[in-house]
Order: structure tokens, then sequence, then C-alpha cells
């Protein structure tokens, strides 16, 4: 499996646009979201639409609900009614029937192979782009919405135009999730499972991307300053740049501040990057 994509949601959502636009990210435009609540059903219309941070093999997706008494097929609403922030993580597989019998046969996901499109315009005009997913069990994920990804339309969504970012950014390093302590060996046995793969000190180094399990008593360590709103929740979203003093020079120039992370690189924090920290580092 690979880091897909993180999922980020807002209903303060043109505020949340604006700011990561200000830190750095070509956005895509705004895309209503149409999708099926069952195996095998027809897409609808959704509360949702999307504007991404675009880097060729993952991405960042900026979710607002815009219009909440639309349909809500994949029950978003009762996640962001937590507050603005990261809620949510894609996995991305290359095989959606075989990523669905492994993750029933684990006792993790009865949705069966969902489908999902949104209209996207290109080039050569309007076209939609299609996806299948298979959701994992909320009861089973209290930290927020986990899903697979396969793209159907890659071509549609990793458009040349949108892949060149202000701060430099060239793909999506690492998720950082914190649990409580006492939680985090069933959180990595739980991971384990999800992605097929065992982790090292609490850590999934995936095709693409990284997930970190952080114990909350560590996680000033991981993130200086951040504190945690609920257990468990995802803290921050970290991006790969080519050049780390461009990418801080425009926070900065944006009046936004920085903090130093422990190993390499810098994080806004969350109460200033839209509800969750969002890091960079130089790759």
């Amino acid at each position: 499996m690979n880091l897909d994509h993180t999922v980020f949601l807002a209903t303060d959502y043109d505020h949340v646009w604006r700011r990561y636009e200000q830190l750095g990210f070509t956005l895509s435009p705004h895309s209503r979201h149409l999708a099926a609540s069952t195996s095998g059903g027809e897409p609808t219309l959704s509360c949702t639409a999307n504007r991404c941070a675009y880097f060729g093999d993952s991405f960042l997706e900026f979710i607002g609900i815009v219009d909440a008494t639309a349909g809500d097929p994949w029950e978003v609403l009762p996640i962001v009614a937590r507050g603005d922030g990261l809620h949510g993580v894609s996995f991305g597989v290359p095989d959606t029937p075989a990523a669905e019998r492994r993750l029933v046969e684990a006792g993790l996901s009865t949705t069966g192979a969902l489908s999902l499109q949104r209209d996207v315009g290109t080039p050569d005009g309007p076209r939609t782009a299609r996806f299948r997913s298979v959701h994992l069990r909320r009861d089973r994920t209290p930290e927020g919405i986990l899903h697979t990804a396969e793209h159907l339309t890659p071509e549609f969504v990793f458009q040349p135009r949108y892949l060149s970012h202000p701060n430099t950014a060239t793909g999506l390093d690492s998720v950082q999730l914190v649990v409580a302590d006492a939680d985090l060996p069933a959180y990595t046995e739980r991971y384990e499972q999800i992605l097929d793969q065992t982790a090292t000190d609490n850590s999934f180094q995936l095709g693409i991307g990284r997930l970190d399990l952080v114990p909350v008593t560590r996680l000033d360590d991981v993130l200086p300053g951040e504190q945690a709103p609920r257990l468990p929740y995802f803290a921050a979203q970290t991006v790969a740049v080519e050049n780390l003093a461009t990418a801080r020079k425009l926070v900065t120039e944006a009046d936004l501040p920085t903090v130093d992370l422990p190993r390499q690189g810098f994080f806004v924090p969350a109460a200033h990057a839209g509800g969750a920290a969002l890091g960079f580092v130089e790759r």
C-alpha cells in the first residue's frame, strides 16, 4: 500500500483553501463529489467538494462541506463535527477486490467496493475522474476516515499544470497519528493488519510515504508545542520539498509562524494551518 492522499475536512473551507495557497500550494479547482453508499450502487451528489494539492504520486485533499443539506453517502458530517482538520488517510492500492478480500477477512471492512467520481476540467474539456474504494469500519477506526483508493483515470487527476508548487513541494512524506499510550500496542497491531506490514518503532514506511503512530506522551517531542484536542487524532501531515529555505520564506512572508522539527525541517502549528499541523522536510 501507499499513502495515496490525506483527508482534510472543513466547514470553513474557503479559509482553509486560501490558507494552503498562502502556504505555497497550487490547488486544483473546486470539484463536487458524487459517491455511492453501497457496493455496486450508483454515485449520488454529496455534500462535499474538494480542492487538492497534487504531486504526481500522492496528494493532499481539502474537502469542504459545501452543502450540508445534500447527501452524505460517505458519512463525513459526523467526523467534521469534531472540528476542521486532518480527519483521515487514503491508502493507494492497485487491486480493489484483493484489498477488499483481505480487509474483510481481517474484520476491518464491510462496505464492499464503493464508487466515487467527480467532474474535472482538462485542457481538452470537462472529464469525469473515477475511483474505487474500500472503507474501513468506523467502529474500528475512531481516529477518522480510513479507506483505500484505486485511480481508474489518473490522467484526469495528476494533470501536469497542477504539479508545480511555489513552496517546491514534491510529495506527501508522512502522516502523524497520536494515540493514548495504553492504546499504542492495539493501534500498532491494527495498522499492521490494515497495511499488511510489520511496524518498525511504531512507524510504517510504505511504497509512497510513511505513517507514524505517536504516543501522546511523546507528542511534544515530535511536534513541539502542539496539544492533543482529543485521542486518537491525526496531528499532522508532512510534505517533502525540494528547497526548505524557499518553503520557509513563503510561510514567513505570509506572516505565519514556523517551529523547527526535532530532526529536520519545520512545521506550521495546527492553529495556523486550518486545524492540523503542516510539516515540511527536504527531500
